[in-house]
């Protein structure tokens, strides 16, 4: 089996860990493939650019955090390469297993032990001047906000060409299921556990009582515009960005692949308990 490893960067203990998982692949049959910037990892693993990864590996573990999860989302889930995360950073809500268990869950996965989940993902177009842009697919949420300044947006939100919303607020955040746990909900959106498919529209502290979070269908088709005289910035898993001018938009609907991603061994409400405290009383 081809396994790929994206390393978190500035760690360089995710070097340590992949030269040991590498020692265990090799024992088993199995390959290594790195980028560039961690050629020394392990002098058997082949070095690829980012654009070549996803077409060459079965596999891609991920040693760091959810950001380096999401980085290693964009680089192969249009290859149907699942991830598997190995938690080497803080909150780790992305990368299920512990580093104790990362030997154990490669083995897994080289015996075919390991279930995999689909995670739906979306697609994002920036429409600038007439011309539609395409934007990186989103895992988490794709994100509208102000460039500096802390100054009140003017949004519009249409859903299959009907409007929604008017907003004036912060910001607005387009959700997936996934990514309800992350900036969606540290906005006041609602959690949605990670195997259902739905579109989540949350505004970030609306300049009113009645703008609230929306779920709407999958196979709906979003889109947001700038209503203001001044440009705001659409962020995309907080990996990627681009300015919306006056007038621009951006339009969302569910990406045609998802993200392939090892099951993890804990129960969904019981990774809230553990990451997010979900339930516990203050005091």
């Amino acid at each position: 089996m081809r396994f790929g490893f994206l390393l978190k960067r500035g760690k360089p203990e995710a070097m340590q860990v992949g030269a040991e998982l590498t020692e265990c692949l090799l024992a088993e049959g199995s390959t290594a493939t790195v980028l560039q910037e961690s050629a020394g990892m392990h002098p058997a693993a082949r070095v690829v650019g980012p654009s070549e990864l996803g077409a060459v590996i079965d596999v891609l573990v991920v040693l760091g955090g959810d950001g380096t999860f999401l980085t290693g989302a964009g680089l192969v889930a249009d290859h149907g390469v699942p991830l598997l995360g190995i938690n080497l950073g803080g909150l780790g809500f992305l990368t299920h297993y512990a580093l104790g268990e990362a030997r154990q869950a490669v083995k897994d996965a080289i015996a075919g032990k390991g279930a995999i989940d689909e995670r739906m993902r979306l697609r994002v177009q920036a429409r600038a001047d007439g011309e539609l842009i395409e934007c990186p697919p989103a895992l988490n949420e794709a994100t509208i906000t102000q460039r500096s300044i802390a100054r009140l947006l003017d949004l519009s939100a249409e859903l299959d060409g009907v409007p929604v919303s008017r907003y004036r607020a912060d910001g607005l955040i387009v959700s997936t299921p996934t990514g309800s746990t992350a900036y969606n909900l540290a906005a006041g959106g609602p959690i949605l556990t990670p195997d259902l498919e739905a579109i989540v529209m949350t505004p970030i502290c609306p300049h009113t009582l009645t703008n609230r979070p929306v779920v709407v269908r999958p196979d709906s088709h979003v889109v947001v515009t700038n209503r203001a005289p001044t440009p705001v910035t659409v962020t995309i898993d907080g990996q990627w960005s681009r300015e919306l001018g006056p007038g621009d938009s951006i339009e969302v609907c569910k990406a045609e692949r998802p993200l392939r991603t090892f099951r993890p061994r804990s129960p969904f409400f019981t990774i809230l308990r553990q990451k997010l405290a979900w339930g516990e009383r203050a005091g």
